[in-house]
């Protein structure tokens, strides 16, 4: 049975990729293409509404399609955690929509994120540096809070990480305790790297995205679970069996 999807922000980079992406992929068919002059009700042709908008834009996306009753799969970067857990009250007990929310679809990038959460309970100075081009909008990266969060998260019982002179600008914005630095950058696509202190050593986890095609596979998932998705999920370690769990992943759905 084929599943029908609305792709707003049609004509952006990653609606492009995800709609040419669907043209080659057997079981889906894209009935709607919405740009910024398009009326939020042409998605309801689909069933499924993936929404790779703005961070301005993409709630209001979010809300117009499941209150239709629409599955949803957000692509856009720059949802907060309050953002997360208001959109999950209001869908709490609802078994007619859901909504997954990724914020890097690359496999490489989720397993970065969660080995970095895995050490983040072994030291206590962290801090990450994400690079992306210049046209990304949001800084920092919808990838840099989420691994920020779900450090936070693995060191709930040990306590904020160590980060002095956070007063000052030049130390990055502070994601759940931990020093966030933003570089656009003409050249680059997308790089992430924590870097992780502790008594006479250093631990870096990087993660570099070389080309767009690094987040299809994670795009076929996604839209595979969005099929049947209830409540809130967040992050592609929420539908993948990464082969191990950390406690920063508990809780992550909502």
């Amino acid at each position: 049975m084929t599943t029908t999807v609305a792709i707003i922000g049609a004509t952006g980079k990653m609606g492009r990729l995800v709609s040419d992406l669907i043209a080659r992929t057997e079981g889906f068919e894209v009935v709607a293409r919405l740009d910024s002059h398009s009326e939020l009700s042409e998605m309801l042709r689909a069933q499924i509404a993936v929404d790779l908008t703005r961070p301005d834009v993409s709630r209001n996306v979010v809300d117009f399609a499941t209150e239709h009753g629409l599955q949803v799969l957000v692509g856009t970067s720059g949802w907060t955690q309050d953002g997360i857990d208001s959109l999950a009250r209001r869908l709490a007990g609802r078994e007619d929509t859901g909504v997954i929310i990724i914020p890097n679809f690359s496999i490489g990038s989720v397993l970065a994120t969660a080995f970095a959460a895995l050490a983040a309970r072994f030291y206590d100075s962290i801090e990450i540096v994400e690079a992306h081009q210049p046209s990304k909008v949001d800084s920092p990266s919808g990838t840099a809070v989420r691994t920020a969060e779900l450090i936070g998260r693995a060191r709930a019982e040990l306590g904020p990480v160590s980060a002095p002179h956070t007063d000052q600008r030049a130390r990055g914005q502070q994601v759940a305790s931990v020093p966030v630095h933003s570089l656009r950058l003409s050249g680059l696509l997308a790089r992430q790297d924590v870097l992780l202190g502790g008594t006479g050593e250093t631990l870096t986890i990087s993660h570099n995205t070389l080309s767009p095609s690094a987040y299809e596979s994670g795009i076929l998932l996604a839209l595979d679970a969005a099929r049947t998705a209830r409540g809130v999920s967040v992050g592609l370690d929420q539908i993948v069996d990464l082969g191990f769990t950390t406690a920063a992943s508990e809780g992550a759905s909502k």
